[in-house]
């Protein structure tokens, strides 16, 4: 039997979901709770083998929550459901040890199906969260920062940079030092790579 942890803090959706659960033949809800932070002892006791979270638009800090569950039972499967994904909160939960994510629009199908893949030591990540994950995340830097990256990727000096771009040296300067916070690289060829990486060039 697939044991389920399940964390819901709407009661008639966490009924609807434990009966929907409970009725297939392989899956047993061992136990559900209204919010994380009675959860670690819970898990502790019936070390189940998935722990579904409803992560509700106003939860105070998902991330530390799978965290703490994952903490708690590290051979366990978190499937986190979700209304909507921003890459932020995708890339934080999947670090945070979350191998299942599904939209709360999704069939009870592909939830039963999801169970049974983290059940089964698969990782599970809707359409809409993968979709999320690889689009590039949106520029920090302004045209003109970009304009001068480019041309500091051929390696030229400062000079040149600004005679190419018709700038003041010092301008070119404070640009180049603007696109070195905004990357968090140490020297111009890192930040040109990070650019790259994250499709800002």
């Amino acid at each position: 039997m697939i044991r389920v942890v399940v964390v819901e803090e709407m009661g008639l959706l966490r009924t609807a979901l434990c009966a929907a659960l409970s009725s297939e033949e392989d899956i047993e809800v061992v136990a559900e709770v209204t919010g994380v932070t009675e959860l670690p002892v819970l898990l502790r006791r019936h070390r189940p083998d998935v722990v579904l979270v409803d992560l509700a638009p106003d939860a105070p800090n998902p991330v530390e929550a799978v965290a703490e569950i994952t903490g708690a039972v590290p051979g366990t499967a978190v499937l986190a459901m979700g209304r909507r994904w921003s890459q932020s909160v995708v890339e934080d939960l999947l670090a945070a040890g979350v191998r299942g994510l599904l939209g709360k629009d999704a069939s009870l199908g592909a939830l039963v199906g999801a169970v049974r893949e983290l059940a089964a030591g698969e990782k599970v990540i809707d359409a809409a969260a993968a979709v999320t994950a690889l689009r590039p995340r949106s520029s920090p830097l302004t045209r003109r920062e970009v304009e001068v990256l480019r041309v500091a990727a051929e390696g030229l000096p400062l000079k040149e940079i600004a005679r190419r771009l018709y700038l003041a040296h010092g301008t070119v300067r404070n640009h180049l030092s603007a696109i070195m916070r905004k990357t968090g690289a140490r020297n111009r060829m890192e930040a040109v790579w990070r650019a790259r990486r994250d499709g800002w060039m």
